[in-house]
């Protein structure tokens, strides 16, 4: 059987009727049997993404609206994003954003993450139990960060509660 093609959203659409100051992901692919991921993000005025590393997919960023800045993590020069720019962030690279002064509007686009499994406990307490990992749940979208103590969701852009 073959799957059909369809309109899933109208992106101008989806950002005009965001609210002002709405941060994260405003759309989510999430058809059923895709073997894709994307994410509408919107960044208020001045807001910023933490700088953040992905380790396991690459991923596309398609700027749709307002401005902003790329920097690579380490020593690298930050580069600027407008309307239509189109970057690659490899898998392992760091790089932190930032919203120009009229926010900034992006599509990311990659593989779809592979589901979760159960992995054999690496540690465990005096108490015979491993470590709660929840603090490296996203609040908004739920994805689990591989680093250890996160500020930033990789995935959404979310702030992570402080700790």
């Amino acid at each position: 059987m073959n799957a059909t093609p369809e309109v899933l959203a109208v992106l101008d659409d989806l950002l005009a009727s965001a609210a002002p100051d709405a941060r994260g992901a405003i759309w989510q692919l999430s058809e059923q049997g895709r073997e894709l991921d994307a994410n509408l993000v919107r960044l208020p005025p001045g807001a910023e993404v933490g700088e953040h590393q992905e380790d396991v997919l690459d991923v596309l960023l398609v700027v749709l609206a307002g401005s902003g800045r790329l920097t690579p993590g380490g020593d690298g020069t930050p580069l600027d994003l407008t309307p239509t720019t189109v970057t690659w962030l490899p898998r392992t690279s760091r790089r932190a954003l930032a919203a120009g002064p009229d926010g900034l509007a992006y599509l990311t686009v990659h593989r779809r993450r592979p589901g979760l499994t159960i992995k054999p406990t690496v540690f465990a307490g005096e108490s015979g139990e491993a470590p709660c990992s929840l603090d490296r749940v996203c609040p908004e979208c739920g994805r689990m960060s591989q680093e250890s103590a996160p500020k930033y969701c990789g995935e959404c852009g979310e702030r992570f509660p402080e700790r």
